[in-house]
């Protein structure tokens, strides 16, 4: 069984007097640890999609089931419970509480959750450890780099063990050198077998992942498939 399933789905948004088709008739599966990039200029879709498929926002028709659960019809309460079991977010801006130190930031998703608190200071230390932020726990945002940011960024999105790890332009705020380093935290985690979904407008981000599929007026444009390089 397929982690992400859709089929013929729809976003229409009513403008006024007008009917915008954001996404037109999009079907896709996607894996269990599969490494996908999704692309597309400005106004394609590309962001529609990825607000559905992160239980942002519901279709005006289609259907999507996510681990075996159709989510296209459901509250936005039923979405939030989805999105905090099932997705983690890592966001251009990073979207770091700026007073928390990085260990309360990645605890966050978890208080949510309902979880004791001395798990969860276990389980952010380890996320914390698995990006390479280990001696940086109690420093605030304004204390890292951007690249740390985005670090503590991924850990929080890692710390529920979510089933997708969810990237929207992930390096957008980075220097060249940051982003690079940010992507291969992202390869390093697709081999450890994350599901992640990258939205960009950049090639050479997209290249990073195993799969391609490229939006363009609210349909599929392409879906292509990278070759592993040999290590």
């Amino acid at each position: 069984m397929s982690l992400i399933r859709v089929r013929n789905l729809a976003r229409l948004y009513e403008m006024g007097s007008e009917t915008v088709h954001a996404l037109r008739d999009v079907s896709l599966d996607i894996e269990r640890a599969e490494y996908v990039a999704i692309m597309g200029p400005s106004g394609s879709g590309k962001s529609t999609l990825m607000n559905l498929i992160g239980c942002l926002d519901t279709p005006t028709r289609g259907s999507y089931e996510l681990n075996g659960t159709d989510v296209s019809h459901m509250d936005d309460n039923e979405l939030a419970e989805v999105r905090n079991r099932e997705i983690g977010f890592v966001f251009q801006t990073f979207n770091l509480l700026a007073r928390s130190t990085a260990l309360r930031n990645v605890e966050l998703p978890m208080v949510y959750a309902g979880i004791p608190a001395d798990e969860r200071r276990e389980r952010a230390m380890k996320a914390l450890t698995a990006v390479g932020l280990a001696d940086r726990v109690s420093h605030k945002p304004n204390e890292l780099s951007g690249g740390q940011r985005q670090r503590v960024a991924v850990a929080r999105a890692l710390v529920n063990d979510p089933s997708i790890l969810l990237a929207d332009e992930p390096t957008g705020n980075l220097d060249s050198k940051t982003g690079v380093e940010i992507l291969a935290l992202f390869d390093e985690l697709a081999g450890r077998g994350h599901t992640i979904i990258v939205v960009t407008h950049e090639e050479a981000v997209a290249r990073h992942s195993r799969r391609i599929i490229r939006i363009l007026d609210g349909l599929i444009a392409s879906d292509e498939r990278l070759a592993r390089e040999a290590a």
